[in-house]
């Protein structure tokens, strides 16, 4: 690499610089120009400066290097950015100040900071802030996360979270991009805009996302390109005090690499957002994003699409913990089944073709092999017995306590090109020590299409300065036929066949035991039992240290924060959901309790015995009783008589004469409390200490042998009165509609994402076919100048503006449309459109669709 005085490096490459022709420093540290960098060492002085031609510090960067940091900002800012320092936990760690005024002179201006550490230097990034932007976009994170999680399937989950965050960023698609084991990428959901070309299901080969470039993305989480034409802004010096380039690892205004921008100019993409899905600290994939022209998003939009990412992680994690759980249960259905079916004594060669079927049932195989003290048995397609003697010579040099697997045996074995039309897959359960002897299962060739995104065998080409990485400049699906590999077996299905060697081991020994009465094959025998028991022991072992280490500290292990603090989380969410359910009035405590109860009984009818008034307990006392009842259903489930299927608690509620509430909570039919516990966990202070602490009022727990009882007490100042009986909840958002008159296309100009995508569900339920979801005039407007649509609903007051104008527009296109608006009073600009209707929020789906279905027969 000789010419590169116009080439941009990426910092984090491994490009060798050593033999250019020129000093390469210069062209190291380029930052995008949306934002401004300087970095200052631990003295305050600075050493580098970027700026681009609307710096707040109004000065060519050459003049600022030496100086005080205090000649720039004023005494408030620099002590706003020492105090995020101070918070910084980790060299990768990234603090963020938003809507800060740096000085005096600002005249009001105001902007997003974040800073970091690189090396000796402390980096500060600065952006401005978009005072117009009022939205709380970190408030969208908790419902967006709570939509995603409700999914049934993990193909579910990632639709569901592409769709969510391209509501929240706006750009015109966003994928869900798995990493696979060969450092490959395939699209795996997707959420566009209608009328582009989908990437779903396509690969992408790993030389697309380098080694370099995926080690970045597990460092620095998110990286955004606004403009795949921007030039960039050089740093200045190009040397730190300590003669090094500045490390901009964690910059999140570094510029990119220039193979990369011409890489996504070759997909049509003018501005770009990664954010990294990281899966117990390792790179699990990407939320790739791209829009067709350039697309700045301030840095609390891009804050909260980076924490929906690490709370989508916390959810794909818990996902594939579920489907773990519900494999270790099958395998000790397949445990007992095994054990019971050879409970005579039965050899296993002897009873092969049972022992085969209930394999089948927790892992698909084409054939089955049973080698066992030199007895061959066979069921299905298999290898004959004179090529698995070799197959088995070769199966002894793999480890000898645990399982073997493989889709591509002709790979690791080449004789079995011999027979891979049968067997092409393999998976060896040695049940033995010496002699070895396996269970081995095969699975069938299975000729299969990928489909790329464009060739992968050439992403390398010569160029004129010899064989480099160049990108690529199609991407349309390109298919492989693969061959001589079968159906790979899945993790699920490896853990599967340990517990299931495990098994067969305690059969096979057993067995031995009971028939083989020679002391020297008994006494070996039973040292194999031993080792393996042992192993047995050590993992349970280690999990019980586990679980005393996550109950020793509630957040020192990430599983029990999940567990532990998502769930109050949850109980949050949902106390929130009730009383914004009632526009922020009080809300029923019967509806709290059996709500909680909900979330660890569907039978919250029979093991919730309520007696006393409805009272309706006051938003300011809402969450904290809340999260006190969700401790109290905890704790039930876990110990107490919701871990009984017999059991149920009884709640007393009462109003006394001065006002206050008081709850009696009774476990009863649960498990006996032999004594009381040692150990107070976190979820004991909540319940004793919150509502004292909160509402300044009484809390009590006793542990009887019958079960846990709970006095609690809340002051008359939190009490609203009560309500009538709870009524048994009937959805009547689902009446009956005439869905016939409902137009096949809509346009909603909504500029609050949750009612936007509400509304989109409605919609789709009533049987709209084509939605369009925005969030501004000038957008309307654009979209009304290419497209038309049958009906339109338009919210009257769209932050700093009005949707008059796309009122104007559909009423020359001749466009129904229907306003929405949660203002009751009435408002001018209704006065210009006498022929159109208000539909006033809240609403529901019953509601929308008669008010549309009556407005069209009108």
């Amino acid at each position: 690499m000789t010419d590169i005085e116009n080439k941009f490096i990426d910092p984090s490459s491994d490009v060798d610089l050593t033999n250019c022709d020129r000093e390469p420093i210069h062209i190291l540290g380029r930052v995008q120009s949306f934002g401004t960098l300087i970095s200052v060492s631990s003295d305050w002085i600075i050493n580098h400066a970027s700026l681009n031609i609307d710096t707040v510090l109004d000065m060519p960067a050459h003049d600022i290097i030496g100086c005080h940091i205090n000649d720039f900002f004023s005494q408030e800012a620099v002590h706003a950015i020492r105090s995020r320092l101070q918070l910084l936990s980790g060299q990768d760690a990234v603090e963020r100040i938003f809507g800060l005024a740096l000085n005096d002179n600002s005249e009001g201006e105001k902007h997003d900071i974040a800073v970091h550490g690189s090396g000796r230097s402390i980096i500060i990034e600065i952006e401005p802030h978009d005072k117009q932007d009022r939205q709380d976009y970190l408030a969208y994170v908790r419902p967006m996360i709570d939509r995603a999680s409700k999914a049934d399937t993990l193909e579910g989950l990632f639709q569901i979270a592409a769709r969510q965050l391209r509501t929240l960023i706006g750009f015109n698609r966003v994928m869900v991009y798995r990493f696979g084991t060969d450092d490959s990428g395939t699209v795996v959901a997707e959420s566009l805009t209608n009328g582009l070309e989908s990437f779903k299901d396509l690969r992408f080969p790993a030389s697309d996302i380098p080694k370099q470039a995926r080690a970045l993305y597990a460092r620095n989480q998110l990286r955004i390109i606004a403009d795949v034409n921007d030039e960039g802004i050089m740093i200045y010096p190009t040397k730190n005090p300590d003669g090094e380039p500045l490390d901009l690892s964690m910059s999140s205004t570094r510029a990119v690499s220039p193979i990369h921008l011409e890489y996504l100019k070759n997909m049509g993409v003018e501005a770009s957002l990664s954010i990294s899905i990281l899966k117990q600290g390792k790179l699990w994939g990407l939320f790739a994003c791209h829009h067709d022209s350039p697309r700045f998003l301030s840095y609390e939009i891009r804050s909260a699409a980076e924490l929906f990412a690490q709370l989508f992680s916390f959810v794909l994690e818990q996902k594939e913990n579920i489907a773990l759980e519900e494999e270790r249960k099958r395998g000790q259905v397949l445990h007992d089944q095994l054990m019971a079916q050879l409970a005579e004594g039965t050899a296993i060669t002897d009873n092969f073709e049972t022992v085969a079927k209930a394999i089948k049932s927790a892992i698909p195989f084409d054939g089955a092999v049973a080698w066992i003290d030199g007895r061959f048995e066979s069921v299905g397609k298999t290898p004959t017995k004179e090529n698995l003697m070799s197959l088995i010579r070769f199966l002894n040099t793999t480890a000898a306590s645990s399982i073997y697997r493989t889709h591509k045996l002709s790979q690791v074995f080449p004789s079995a090109k011999d027979f891979y039309g049968k067997s092409s897959g393999l998976l060896a359960l040695p049940v033995s020590r010496s002699p070895r002897d396996y269970i081995i299962l095969f699975r069938d060739e299975l000729v299969q299409s990928v489909n790329w995104a464009g060739d992968p065998n050439k992403p390398v080409l010569k160029g004129p300065n010899g064989v480099r990485l160049n990108p690529r400049k199609s991407f349309e699906a390109w298919q492989e036929t693969v061959r001589e590999q079968s159906q790979p077996w899945t993790e699920l299905e490896a853990r599967a066949a340990e517990a299931l060697r495990v098994t067969l081991l305690e059969v096979i020994l057993r067995i031995s035991d009971e028939t083989n009465k020679e002391r020297a094959k008994s006494q070996e025998r039973q040292e194999i039992l031993i080792a393996e028991l042992n192993h047995r022991v050590r993992n349970i072992l280690n999990l019980i240290r586990g679980l005393i280490a996550q109950s020793k500290s509630e957040t020192q292990s990430i599983d029990d924060f999940i567990d532990v603090v998502g769930g109050r989380i949850q109980a949050l969410a949902r106390a929130h959901d009730q009383i914004t359910k009632e526009n922020w009035n009080s809300a029923s405590l019967y509806d709290l309790i059996l709500t909680e109860g909900g979330a660890y009984t569907t039978e919250t009818d029979k093991r919730f015995h309520i007696t006393g008034p409805n009272v309706l307990i006051k938003p300011t006392a809402f969450t904290t009783l809340s999260l006190v009842i969700h401790e109290l259903m905890t704790n039930a489930a876990k110990y107490g008589s919701l871990s009984d299927k017999k059991g149920h608690v009884a709640i007393n509620l009462n109003l006394e004469d001065d006002g206050h509430l008081t709850l009696h909570w009774k476990e009863v039919g649960g498990p006996p409390i032999s004594e009381v516990p040692k150990r107070q966990g976190f979820g004991t202070t909540v319940i004793e200490r919150a509502i004292p602490f909160e509402l300044k009022g009484k809390s009590e727990i006793s542990y009887n042998m019958s079960g846990l009882q709970a006095n609690l007490s809340v002051p008359s100042t939190f009490i609203a009165g009560t309500a009538g009986e709870p009524k048994t909840e009937e959805d009547t958002s689902d009446t009956a509609v005439k869905t016939d008159l409902m137009p096949k296309s809509c346009l909603v100009v909504e500029d609050n994402m949750i009612i936007a995508m509400d509304v989109e569900d409605m919609l789709t339920d009533l049987g709209v076919e084509n939605i369009t979801v925005l969030n501004s005039v000038h957008d309307a407007l654009e979209f009304l100048g290419k497209h038309g649509v049958e009906f339109g609903l338009l919210d009257i007051n769209l932050g700093m503006e009005t949707s008059e104008k796309i009122a104007e527009r559909m009423v020359q296109q001749q466009m129904p449309f229907l306003f929405t608006t949660g203002y009751g009073e009435t408002i001018d600009m209704l006065g210009n459109f006498p022929n159109t209707h208000v539909l006033q929020k809240p609403y529901n789906k019953s509601s929308l669709a008669e008010a549309i279905t009556s407005f069209l027969s009108s």
